[in-house]
């Protein structure tokens, strides 16, 4: 039997505006319709648009940590990245297949409203991170392009300016599509990966040619004081070195995207988790490749002096080596794709927030149902990362704080989620490494809350005002239908069937459950037929809601028939009291052509307390907000479902 009827918008805007949609949470996101998918490779260079382009700064920021040991502090980061990160996430991508990521994992642990209000937090950090990523890099492409010799000096002093058309063409593309967006970082990727190894190569040929300045720096190295001279330094780099392992938690989150094969929704749900674990051993792969070559060049190779603040080499190393090995034209063939895929390393971070944030809120009943759809979205977060880019004047370092601190913060739950999956299924040798892990993650966490505090009160600001949305979201939405579709079963249907035969009239008795037994509802009938209009010899139906998990929105509401010494029930489970009888009454007469009369009683005491248990609990005085809601819906008071109050 089908839902209440829907009205659909039918202007070419709206169509287009809302062609797309983000599924919710749970099981029903194993099949999307509206995902635009592609091969897991060509995923995975819109992940590496924001892990690949670390490489851009991330040698520098090696060196001036850690000096002559930058190469060992790479080396844990890459050690970190196979041994850790990878497998974190290749099973985070196993247990959460639908682009839910660790946070559907963590919301599993904790029910009610306690597992939703720790979701908020972790989607205020997770904003924090993917949101700062689109601005901070378009930030520091507009830096790499004003400070390029080749550009004129009238764009000096206009980084805000830039900043700002580089957020809306960003924008703009993903407003065209998911395929034109993968299409885009697609070249973008294979050019900058392409340069970076021709510099690489270059710079490994010169180490063999001519082995001086390697035997320096193993001289320099072995000169230190012992062992804890090389490994001190190391670990004292690793927090900062840890952000480059930021495309791991948007890969999972693009799982939607991924392409799979197969005969039924099984098949190609296995076969997207194979093609994500590609995508995320690949790109752990290639990274901890260019990690290690980058880091031993761009050390060896580079005066330290060249690193420093206002250095030719700060922030831009491997730069540094294309124009000083190859020329100035391969140097600024390089410094443009450097600028290019910095500025589209916002695309990855967008593609995250469209595919993670709009399944939680809007299912939460804590954000509009329009949140689903792409291009508003898209549209909304080109908006915060434009206000953002002003309020922070385009500053790359203003930022970075609050880019650590979420980053951090998502690694961290995501190595708890999975630490404790492997300790529910006993796994001793797994539960040992993600302890490590996470105890390692935890560290970097915390130096950096201490080293940037700026960072955790951004993340603060993002996280209320994701709290606030949602609370004025949910109740705004209260009176909503909130049933995705209503099954009826055949003891059901055949209820309705034999009660319209007898009478031709759906009668129903709204019951609380109670005992179940046949005085109750016996009781529950005659006391009905005191209190309200029940037509004498009238055939009745009982309709009782289970409540379940208030603290959920929406849901399919399955109605069961039961029979009890000839009383006949309709039971449903339900987040929410009023909203499922409303919504069962509605899908009555929309499928037998009869308005149903439903009958209740009113319910004693404060009507403020009533509506802060519905609001809370999912029941209350349950009679006003059933006809409001059924008001709401239906514009033709003759076609309404008829509400009985007696008491």
């Amino acid at each position: 039997m089908p839902g209440p009827k829907e009205t659909g918008s039918g202007t070419p805007f709206s169509r287009w505006l809302f062609k797309h949609t983000v599924q919710p949470v749970g099981p029903e996101t194993m099949e999307s319709t509206t995902a635009e998918q592609s091969s897991w490779w060509k995923v995975m260079c819109l992940t590496g648009v924001d892990y690949f382009s670390t490489l851009s700064y991330l040698p520098s920021i090696a060196v001036l940590a850690a000096g002559a040991v930058s190469p060992i502090a790479t080396l844990l980061i890459v050690a970190l990245t196979l041994l850790g990160m990878l497998p974190m996430y290749r099973r985070v991508a196993k247990e959460s297949p639908h682009g839910q990521g660790s946070v559907a994992m963590l919301e599993r642990l904790l029910p009610f409203w306690q597992g939703k209000i720790f979701v908020l937090i972790l989607l205020g950090f997770v904003a924090t991170s993917w949101i700062i990523t689109i601005t901070l890099s378009s930030a520091d492409a507009t830096v790499h392009l004003i400070e390029n010799p080749l550009t004129p000096d009238a764009l000096d002093g206009q980084a805000v300016t830039i900043t700002v058309l580089l957020l809306l063409v960003l924008g703009g593309v993903f407003l065209l599509g998911f395929r034109e967006a993968v299409n885009v970082a697609i070249p973008l990727v294979t050019v900058f990966l392409g340069l970076n190894a021709i510099v690489i190569v270059e710079g490994i040929v010169r180490l063999v040619t001519e082995p001086v300045a390697f035997e320096q720096w193993v001289a320099a190295l072995t000169s230190s004081s012992g062992f804890s001279g090389i490994i001190v330094p190391a670990l004292l780099a690793f927090p900062l070195l840890v952000l480059g392992l930021s495309g791991f938690e948007t890969g999972v989150s693009m799982m939607p995207l991924v392409a799979s094969k197969g005969a039924t929704p099984e098949e190609r749900l296995a076969s997207r988790i194979r093609n994500t674990k590609k995508l995320l051993t690949a790109a752990a792969v290639i990274m901890s490749v260019f990690l290690i070559s980058s880091s031993l060049v761009t050390t060896i190779l580079i005066p330290a002096e060249a690193f420093e603040a206002g250095g030719e080499a700060n922030g831009r190393a491997l730069s540094y080596l294309a124009h000083d090995f190859l020329g100035d034209g391969f140097g600024t063939v390089y410094d443009i794709s450097s600028v290019l895929i910095l500025w589209f390393a916002g695309a990855s971070a967008m593609a995250g927030l469209i595919n993670i944030v709009p399944r939680y809120l809007p299912t939460y009943g804590m954000a509009p149902e329009w949140s689903r759809s792409v291009r508003p979205v898209v549209l909304v977060y080109t908006t915060i990362s434009i206000l953002i880019t002003i309020a922070f004047n385009a500053d790359v370092d203003a930022q970075a704080g609050a880019y650590a601190t979420g980053i951090l913060a998502m690694m961290v739950s995501a190595s708890f989620a999975v630490l404790v999956s492997a300790i529910r299924r006993r796994q001793r040798v797994a539960s040992v490494g993600f302890t490590v892990l996470t105890q390692i993650l935890g560290y970097a966490f915390v130096e950096n809350v201490i080293e940037k505090p700026d960072g955790i009160t951004i993340s603060l600001f993002f996280i209320l005002g994701i709290v606030t949305v949602s609370v004025v979201s949910r109740l705004a939405r209260t009176t909503e239908i909130r049933a995705e579709r209503i099954e009826f079963d055949d003891a059901a249907r055949q209820f309705i069937k034999d009660s319209l035969i007898y009478d031709s009239r759906l009668s129903i008795i709204a019951n609380r459950p109670g005992v179940g037994d046949a005085a109750e509802y016996l009781e529950k009938e005659l006391s009905q037929r005191r209190l309200n209009p029940v037509p004498g010899r009238a055939d009745v139906l009982f309709l009782e809601i289970n409540i379940i998990d208030p603290s959920e929105f929406r849901e399919v509401l399955q109605v069961h028939g039961v029979e009890v010494d000839g009383h006949r029930v309709l039971r449903a489970d339900s987040p929410a009291a009023p909203n499922a009888i409303a919504a069962i009454l509605l899908a009555m007469r929309d499928a037998t052509g009869v308005r149903p009369h439903a009958y209740f009683e009113w319910s004693e005491g404060n009507p403020l307390l009533h509506m802060m248990r519905y609001i809370l609990l999912g029941r209350g005085d349950t009679p006003p907000v059933v006809r409001e809601i059924i008001r709401e819906v239906e514009n033709d008071p003759h076609e309404r479902p008829v509400i009985h109050v007696g008491g």
